[in-house]
């Protein structure tokens, strides 16, 4: 157990409300605002930026300029009390904005354990993402976009809001993904993101044995080639999922849908 008081740069701002765990580190200058509570032994760099109210877990490193918990970016926030909620063991680079909740969009943005979001990240109001993630740099959601776990979002991408992406995705470098990606899929760009066959070699790295990958293959090939319409392929994808509990959820997913899927 850490029972080491928290280690304050006499530079840093923290207000009395705040609430910082054991072992927590805050660097030079750093901005600590009312109703923050920072879990054990998380690092806050030189010059962040936390408002609340926020609540962040354990072992998170945020690395100097990233402004957390801010105001969200909507011009029909008039000042009602939303939140930020994000969990353990986070890497969060440098000049990352993440932004609080709106009244209307739920009153919360929310972010998982062990994620990396790279330097200049944006992760806007009413946000959820889940576990796993890597955000390279640039890579910015709209609000009201919900990621799954172990998705890669690359370099200088963007999601549009209200959009989906499910777990195990890929969106190649500057991909502008205007709507859902169903789990496990590989996007890139041409004026709007495509699909581009299955994140196999994600799927490999996260146990998935070579039976499994040939199921969701079966069902992109389905979904994605030729000229099939969606209902049409949605009764094939049936047949498939019915051995396959990785392509029901792939089912399930598109069937969930606000957004067109991407197509």
């Amino acid at each position: 157990m850490n029972c080491a008081a928290p280690a304050i740069h006499p530079t840093a701002v923290i207000d009395p409300s705040a609430v910082l765990g054991a072992g927590v580190q805050v660097g030079a200058y750093a901005v600590i605002g009312a109703e923050v509570v920072i879990g054990d032994n998380t690092r806050i760099g030189p010059h962040c930026t936390i408002e609340g109210p926020t609540r962040i877990g354990r072992d998170n490193v945020l690395h100097a300029h990233a402004a957390i918990g801010g105001e969200p970016q909507d011009k029909k926030y008039r000042g009602e009390r939303v939140t930020l909620e994000i969990g353990d063991g986070n890497s969060i680079r440098e000049f990352v904005t993440i932004n609080r909740g709106t009244g209307d969009g739920g009153g919360s943005t929310r972010v998982g354990s062990g994620n990396w979001i790279l330097a200049y990240c944006h992760i806007a109001h009413d946000c959820s993402v889940g576990d796993g993630c890597v955000f390279s740099n640039n890579a910015t959601l709209a609000g009201h976009v919900t990621v799954g776990n172990h998705v890669i979002l690359s370099g200088f991408s963007g999601v549009h809001q209200f959009c989906r992406i499910g777990d195990f995705a890929f969106i190649g470098m500057g991909a502008f993904v205007n709507g859902d990606v169903p789990p496990y899929l590989m996007v890139a760009q041409e004026k709007y993101a495509r699909p581009r066959g299955i994140n196999a070699e994600g799927l490999k790295r996260h146990g998935f044995d070579a039976s499994r990958i040939a199921a969701i293959k079966r069902a992109y090939r389905a979904l994605f080639m030729g000229d099939t319409k969606l209902e049409e392929a949605k009764t094939e994808l049936g047949e498939i999922a019915l051995g396959s509990s990785d392509v029901r959820a792939f089912l399930d997913f598109i069937d969930a849908g606000e957004r067109p899927l991407l197509r």
